[in-house]
């Protein structure tokens, strides 16, 4: 199994041990040990919550810099889909596009487009009668790993196809390579707006490897966009996708453009989790399509996004409009499992599970509920834990001691 590589990244000389981020993180994957926030690499989902609530900076995100164009021969920037919403309506959109030529990129795909062929492929797949209902979303890839981590009963109702972003890079990729480049001598940009998809590039779920070979920050190439705005020249036609494919940027966007009538779009991760829940407890099997997005908004929300995630949202929602909904989808490529399903199968990631014997795990679920009924149950914090429960289970994995209780200690002195 190859090693997991994230892209949140704790900067510990920022950080004071203010614990923001205990109580934010959904798979309790941040404790804090002598005075410094510490990261559980295995629960971490690379969600971006710690990211948006420490005031201190103190989490950050690996990314590549434009200046990684100079490694390849050809290059092609993949911008993400919310890029559409970062910029004021003003701008042209293919204006803008062609101002990523000027920043250096040889070619630009409109990954939207991607995402309209995406909906005609989904359609599909979501006719068939013997698919696991209610089909999960792949679009955000931290809604899958939190299905892998947390949810792996609901593994079997994920739609085992890549994200928009992977198919335009295959499609842009293969037809470089029949022009005669070679594989390596091609450099695929994705402008990402989240730490999770550059995590995903690393770790490609249902691939053997990704296509795309960098992830640069919306935020670092709208900066420079802007500098350029007024004085981007040539106006080679990049900018083609419909209202349908703009809309994937806001939550909801997936499921209108697929015409799909019953299916629940949310976003935030903490009510993703709660609706997750009730789906693993077979109360939303009667449901067709679930759309679920860890930030706010949907991709919008990003937090390597520069615009605020509700002005992102309303632009994205008047540019689809603009761009038209009812427009045919250009097919300009074989609708076909090759081009738009994974290669692989994917597998639970059980970080939760407390022995892998039966019995012992029963002895431990014991002895963590014995160890959380001494402790006073006020998830403060303090001892370096989200909550006395998480305190109590890593007394029972080894990891911390009942005298990481301040309560405690207080109380017996």
């Amino acid at each position: 199994m190859r090693n997991y590589w994230h892209s949140v990244i704790l900067e510990k000389d920022y950080c004071t041990g203010c614990t923001h981020c205990l109580d934010r993180c959904p798979t309790q994957a941040i404790r804090v040990v002598d005075g410094k926030a510490k990261i559980i690499e295995s629960r971490c989902i690379d969600c971006g919550e710690c990211l948006k609530v420490c005031p201190y900076h103190a989490k950050g995100a690996q990314v590549s810099s434009i200046d990684a164009l100079k490694q390849y021969k050809y290059t092609v920037a993949l911008p993400a889909i919310s890029f559409y919403g970062q910029f004021p309506l003003e701008y042209d959109m293919n204006t803008i596009f062609n101002g990523l030529l000027q920043l250096g990129f040889d070619e630009v795909y409109d990954v939207a487009h991607a995402a309209e062929l995406l909906s005609v492929y989904e359609n599909r797949i979501l006719d068939k009668a013997q698919v696991n209902k209610p089909l999960i979303s792949t679009y955000c890839p931290v809604i899958t790993r939190l299905i892998q981590i947390r949810f792996p009963a609901l593994i079997d109702n994920i739609i085992k196809l890549e994200s928009p972003m992977e198919i335009a890079a295959r499609i842009v990729k293969n037809r470089l390579i029949d022009e005669g480049y070679k594989f390596e001598e091609i450099g695929v940009f994705y402008l990402t707006p989240c730490p999770a998809k550059v995590t995903s590039i690393k770790n490609p779920i249902g691939l053997e490897r990704s296509y795309i070979d960098e992830a640069i920050s919306t935020e670092e190439i709208y900066y420079k966009i802007m500098k350029i705005i007024d004085k981007i020249e040539g106006n080679v036609p990049i900018q083609c996708a419909t209202g349908k494919g703009i809309g994937w940027g806001r939550v909801g966007g997936q499921s209108y453009a697929m015409k799909i009538e019953d299916y629940i779009a949310v976003d935030g991760i903490e009510e993703v989790i709660k609706v997750l829940e009730s789906m693993e407890l077979g109360k939303l099997n009667s449901l067709d399509f679930f759309e679920g997005y860890a930030c706010v908004n949907g991709c919008v929300g990003g937090p390597l996004n520069v615009e605020n995630t509700f002005i992102g949202k309303n632009r994205i929602r008047k540019l689809s409009k603009a761009y038209g909904m009812e427009q045919p989808v250009n097919i300009d490529i074989e609708l076909t499992a090759k081009n738009f399903e994974w290669d692989l199968q994917i597998e639970p990631m059980p970080i939760f599970k407390l022995d892998n014997d039966f019995r012992k795990a029963l002895e431990k679920m014991a002895e963590i509920e014995e160890i959380t009924q001494t402790l006073p149950g006020i998830n403060c914090g303090a001892c370096g834990a989200p909550s006395c429960r998480v305190l109590a289970e890593d007394i029972v994995n080894g990891t911390a001691s009942i005298e990481s209780c301040i309560v405690l200690y207080k109380q017996k002195k």
